[in-house]
């Protein structure tokens, strides 16, 4: 980690230290580039905020079949697995479960996104954390720790990217807010989701690590009108859990597919900034991953090479896109006849049965 000073000079600024910027700082920095990437937080990962599952190689390469090299990608020190996990449980309203076999583990999100930068660091990208991106002004970053001069900017900020604004690309619409906390116990090695049962819109979940889980609740604007705290409390006296976080970390999830355009002149947005997320189960982590070496090569190649950053693109599309519009579409099936009231979840779970359930959290066509 660099120190602060007041002016800086990089040929690739990255903007957030989450695993869709640590991997593209890691894959620019081995193409021979200088690499800065910003953390707004005093440390890396911390608070966590998602529900700490990756899937499986296996369920990764059957989700996007035109990935190549997942195994290198998704090498994985086995000391960051903490729990291996054998399927999911979708549990609607009455408390009805489908057992899905599904296979991955969980992490703690902190440690796995403190080994991410530290991956890129070890490639010599520079860290400088407690910065926070403000706007870019007159070709230079305007950040809270001076001004940084570069030659591409990257934005992997989240959902409300403010380097995607600068860029004049398009944020998120709507994204779902979600709230996680940890819970003490002992869990089966299943992940479970809770969909309707505490309001229309919401869904919920309990994702098992070692001696306690990742509990959290999530809803839909368009459906849902309490709070989630609420919403929360709600779910946590159903299961009497034992929760054991000091509070409530929230964020939100992008629910709509990914933003049409992530490149704007030297500028590309990457993760959940360009709405690299699986619309109807929030997923992020593999998709930061692959979006985030697709972008660093590119960024590195055109600093050493002047390739063209619309690659970035042409990419991330090849691998991502058809899976992402599945799940979106999907999604906006769930949203006309599934939510609304539990009633309607209740029979749009049973008509769907196993099978089908299986295609919507795995990116596929529903029908036939």
């Amino acid at each position: 980690m660099i120190s602060l000073v007041d002016k800086i000079k990089t040929d690739i600024l990255v903007v957030g230290s989450g695993p869709a910027g640590s991997v593209t700082a890691r894959y620019a920095a081995m193409k021979g580039a200088q690499v800065t990437f910003i953390e707004r937080r005093l440390e890396v990962g911390v608070p966590v905020r998602c529900g700490e599952m990756i899937p499986s190689n296996e369920e990764i390469k059957g989700m996007f079949p035109n990935l190549e090299d997942a195994e290198s990608l998704f090498d994985i020190p086995k000391e960051l697995h903490l729990r291996d996990i054998k399927g999911i449980k979708l549990i609607d309203p009455k408390d009805k479960c489908t057992l899905l076999d599904f296979t991955g583990y969980t992490i703690n999100r902190d440690k796995f996104d403190q080994y991410l930068a530290d991956e890129a660091q070890k490639e010599g990208a520079d860290l400088i954390k407690s910065c926070q991106f403000k706007e870019i002004k007159d070709g230079k970053a305007v950040t809270t720790c001076g001004d940084i001069e570069y030659k591409v900017i990257i934005g992997a900020d989240g959902p409300g990217s403010r380097v995607a604004q600068s860029l004049g690309l398009m944020r998120n619409h709507m994204p779902y807010p979600a709230v996680t906390a940890q819970a003490k116990g002992d869990f089966e090695p299943y992940v479970q989701m809770f969909f309707g049962g505490i309001a229309p819109g919401a869904y919920s979940w309990v994702i098992p690590k070692i001696g306690q889980a990742n509990i959290g609740v999530g809803f839909s604007p368009k459906f849902s009108n309490g709070t989630l705290s609420h919403y929360f409390d709600k779910f946590v006296k159903m299961h009497e859990f034992d929760v054991i976080s000091d509070k409530l970390e929230g964020k939100y999830v992008p629910s709509e597919g990914a933003i049409p355009k992530t490149v704007a002149g030297n500028g590309m947005v990457v993760g959940d900034a360009a709405g690299h997320v699986i619309s109807v189960n929030g997923g992020g982590i593999p998709l930061a991953l692959i979006a985030g070496r697709f972008c660093g090569q590119v960024a590195g190649d055109n600093i050493k090479e002047g390739r063209s950053l619309i690659d970035y693109e042409t990419l991330w599309k090849e691998v991502l896109y058809k899976p992402l519009k599945i799940a979106a579409n999907n999604k906006r099936l769930a949203d006309t006849f599934a939510f609304g009231s539990d009633k309607r979840t209740e029979i749009c779970m049973s008509i769907l049965g196993m099978r089908r359930m299986g295609k919507l959290i795995r990116c596929k066509h529903l029908f036939p």
